[in-house]
């Protein structure tokens, strides 16, 4: 008997064992009737011996058919094993995945989510291209992105997870001696403040928020988000950061608590490769990764305000 040839055979013989007719073994299987017989009768050929006596009442198994039943079930549970290791391998994350996000994003947030699949699969490799421009999921120049807007093309897929809020902060040495304000009419009054540079596109859009004041002395100034967020930690002046990142350090207060601003966090990727392992994978990860993230900031910020409102200027 050819074991490769007579599987089909096998799994008729188990049904027929297991429904106690060819017409039931017939529905189970999604067959016709004529079929079942067919191949209880080529099985019976090949093994050369009866496996079921017809009776008036239906199938009875004869003692070889018994016999062999536990070899039968041994086969289609290697059978099914074969099956899952197959769909395991061919869903088995693999290849490099290109996601891009702010700079800040990248360097503050994104490696405790993300640095954890290459442990999970080790055959998957993560490039992560920091950089406030927006790289192009459409022209493929990234597979994943975290977005703060969001895309309106048709061909992409994209996932809200929620608003990270921005406030203003600062080293808490830079009010040794000096109250903390009050209100943004008081920024004039000797407050350093970090900002942009001449290219500054984030500037205008807290001032039109109501969040920074519409004129300032601005201490350092960089387009680039790592820059300033160095500066404020360095305590060089006021300057707007993520409420959920200033929360981890101690040193930083908060200025005008009451003023923040939210930015809508969007995961998106291409719908061609939305499904691919690899891609599947990494989104996934950062829809959860970054829904804790934003669900965890409000809580974290909101205790942190509520002592810093109560301590000693």
């Amino acid at each position: 008997m050819s074991v490769a040839a007579s599987w089909d055979h096998i799994a008729t013989f188990l049904a027929v064992m297991r429904e106690g007719s060819l017409s039931g073994a017939a529905r189970a299987q999604g067959v016709t009737q004529p079929t079942v017989r067919r191949q209880i009768e080529d099985l019976e050929r090949d093994l050369g011996t009866t496996l079921f006596a017809r009776t008036p009442n239906g199938l009875i198994p004869t003692p070889a058919a018994r016999v062999m039943l536990p070899y039968a079930d041994s086969m289609r549970s290697s059978a099914e094993a074969l099956a899952r290791a197959a769909r395991s391998e061919a869903e088995r994350p693999t290849g490099t995945v290109r996601v891009t996000c702010s700079e800040i994003v990248a360097v503050e947030v994104i490696p405790p989510i993300l640095c954890p699949l290459v442990a999970d699969h080790p055959a998957l490799s993560l490039e992560i291209a920091a950089t406030d421009r927006n790289e192009d999921i459409l022209r493929r120049e990234a597979d994943v992105a975290v977005r703060m807007v969001r895309p309106v093309q048709s061909a992409l897929v994209a996932r809200f997870v929620g608003d990270i809020k921005v406030g203003l902060f600062a080293h808490r040495d830079c009010f040794q001696g000096r109250a903390v304000p009050t209100g943004l009419d008081e920024f004039g009054t000797g407050h350093l403040v970090i900002g942009g540079d001449r290219q500054d596109l984030i500037g205008p859009a807290l001032v039109e928020a109501g969040i920074m004041p519409s004129a300032f002395r601005v201490a350092i100034g960089s387009e680039n988000s790592l820059v300033q967020l160095a500066a404020l930690r360095a305590g060089v002046g006021i300057g707007v950061c993520q409420i959920g990142i200033a929360a981890r350090d101690p040193n930083l207060v908060a200025v005008l608590p009451a003023l923040t601003r939210s930015l809508p966090i969007w995961i998106v990727t291409h719908e061609d490769i939305r499904n691919q392992p690899r891609v599947r994978v990494v989104f996934d990860r950062l829809v959860e990764g970054l829904s804790a993230y934003v669900g965890s900031q409000d809580a974290t910020a909101e205790k942190r305000f509520r002592s810093m409102e109560t301590e000693p200027e």
